[in-house]
């Protein structure tokens, strides 16, 4: 405060005491007690509002409990606000000022005092009995929304009960404000059309709280790119807004954008050291350069300066999932599940941990109550096909992954997306021996992706059952390349070039695509070469003697799915990839 606003503020003080001692009254009580607030002297002001004669002022009661709650005494607050709404029936009078009615303060003052109680079911309750109370009283609406306190269908059913009139001739304005900040995963069509209404009727095209809510959308649909400079746009509009950044860093994460998440934890730490979000920042950072338990620590910093703030226990699970923690991070994703029943996040990164430890009726359990609440995310589609596989419904995991491609595709999702579904899809085909199609799925992970070892062995294999000797050894040779303890390349490289000696003693060899040519001389068979990874033709010149060798070959890894494929002549130890 500068020097000036303290004198104002000091003589004013002088002015409201005198009032105060010759009328005694509540009000000026109430107005004295709020130049000490301001002041920052919370508990002079608590002291003043402390008497029993101030106890039927809903003003007094609403200051004093504030003034609490900077104190950090939350029960004493809780004891002056009440632990219940005594408003529920008696608050249909409208304020004659046009402002928040003090009854809907006071629900809103107990809901952030449950909050930081941890009470979080009690609060999201005070929360709506504010907003009932008054829909004007958006702080409480806000917290509901942004910390994901209601599922999809509850946000919804609350925001058809408001009482829309109590803003006057604003209603259909705030109406569709509030619909805009619905959750995105069922509702997207409700948020387009009031989004659309608010850019033509209110001329609201640049209104930053409008571009927040489009944020929300863009990443709830994984296009993490256009949600990057959509928030980039709204951060370069002047002053830091907080609110942008938890989309931000996300979307910064994702995208691989190090030096610029840097930068921004740097600028958040000089101007707002104290905030949870600073911390968040410092957090992802740390976690995108692999110092997991930096990280650690301040993603733990921002959850105990905002309990109910998911991202941060997001986070903080997220170290432990990394290293392998399961115990600590299934701690962590259910506690994130039970605060934030509006987000899949919690449900999907639990059933993704149990699918881990193959413990997979629980993996399942939590997998559809995340597609109960988000049923486009890729990651979620693409975990379901991973746990089918695993189960060995290979019809369903085929659905599933199917769906998994075609969410990618619509969302404009990353290439780190596209590659992992198609190498899970060609592992399926793989297994229902549809092996063009296997091979069409892995050629796409290998042009977004060189230094797949995994996609060379599983292709190596296939060629080496189609007869297609010489292709299989070249493959598994860029196999090791890449890997070059691969057991299982290893293993079938040695087969292959085994299989291709014996024949070589027996059989005419093609000696461009090593296929056996049988009931033919070289001079009858017109040599061409395949371009590289092309789907072959199903050849019906491999000899028995190929399929008996591939069906006997002896693995030396174990199957990593747990599932019993004794008939599927060594497919087994090809693993699905997770994200």
């Amino acid at each position: 405060m500068t020097p000036y606003f303290n004198i104002i503020m000091q003589r004013q003080s002088i002015l409201v005491i005198k009032f105060f001692t010759m009328t005694n009254d509540p009000n000026d009580a109430f107005w004295l007690a709020q130049v000490y607030y301001s002041k920052g002297d919370y508990q002079m002001a608590r002291n003043l509002l402390s008497g029993s004669q101030f106890e039927e002022s809903v003003s007094c009661r609403y200051l004093s409990g504030l003034c609490l709650l900077k104190l950090e005494k939350y029960d004493e607050a809780l004891d002056v606000v009440g632990e219940s709404n005594p408003f529920k029936k008696d608050h249909h009078v409208k304020n004659t000022d046009g402002g928040i009615k003090l009854e809907a303060s006071l629900c809103y003052l107990r809901g952030v005092i449950y909050a930081r109680q941890n009470n979080f079911e009690k609060a999201k309750e005070s929360y709506k009995e504010a907003v009932e109370v008054d829909v004007k009283c958006f702080e409480a609406f806000h917290e509901l929304i942004s910390n994901s306190m209601l599922t999809p269908d509850e946000e919804l059913n609350l925001v058809s009960h408001l009482d829309f009139e109590d803003a006057d001739n604003n209603a259909d304005l705030v109406k569709l404000l509030y619909t805009t900040l619905l959750s995105k995963y069922g509702n997207v069509h409700k948020f387009e059309n009031a989004e659309q209404r608010l850019k033509d009727e209110y001329n609201l095209e640049e209104n930053v709280d409008l571009m927040l809510a489009r944020t929300d959308l863009l990443y709830v649909q994984c296009r993490f790119q256009d949600c990057l400079e959509l928030c980039r746009k709204i951060l370069s509009k002047g002053d830091l807004n907080l609110q942008v950044f938890p989309n931000y860093l996300s979307c910064l994460y994702e995208t691989g954008g190090k030096n610029e998440l840097f930068l921004a934890a740097h600028k958040l730490a000089e101007n707002y050291p104290n905030s949870y979000i600073t911390w968040l920042a410092i957090g992802t950072y740390y976690f995108s350069i692999g110092k997991v338990n930096e990280a650690r620590q301040f993603f733990s910093r921002a959850s105990i300066l905002n309990p109910s703030f998911g991202p941060a226990w997001i986070g903080f699970a997220h170290t432990f999932a990394v290293e392998g923690e399961h115990e600590q991070a299934i701690s962590a994703y259910a506690t994130a599940s039970r605060l934030f029943p509006g987000s899949h996040l919690p449900t999907l990164f639990l059933g993704m941990q149990y699918l881990q430890m193959k413990n997979i009726t629980l993996a399942q359990e939590y997998l559809n109550l995340s597609l109960g609440i988000c049923s486009l995310d890729p990651l979620l589609l693409n975990e379901l096909g991973v746990l089918y596989y695993n189960e060995g419904d290979l019809n369903k995991a085929e659905v599933f992954l199917q769906k998994a491609l075609l969410s990618s595709q619509n969302l404009d999702s990353g290439a780190k997306a596209w590659c992992s579904i198609h190498c899970n899809l060609g592992h399926v085909y793989r297994r229902e021996k549809r092996y063009r199609l296997a091979i069409t799925h892995f050629n796409e992970v290998l042009h977004m992706s060189k230094g797949e070892s995994d996609v060379y062995s599983s292709m190596g294999l296939i060629y080496l059952k189609l007869g297609h000797v010489s292709h299989s050894i070249g493959l598994l040779h860029s196999a090791l390349a890449i890997n070059s303890t691969d057991a299982i390349a290893t293993e079938l490289l040695n087969k292959a070039l085994e299989i291709n000696l014996k024949l070589r003693n027996s059989k005419f060899i093609d000696e461009n695509t090593g296929s056996v040519l049988e009931n033919k001389t070289k001079e009858q068979y017109v040599k061409r070469r395949p371009s590289n990874f092309s789907t072959p033709k199903d050849s019906k010149n491999d000899s028995q003697f190929i399929r008996e060798s591939i069906d006997n070959i002896s693995f030396v890894a174990s199957d990593p799915s747990g599932v019993d494929n004794d008939n599927d002549n060594g497919d087994d130890v090809m693993e699905l990839d997770t994200d």
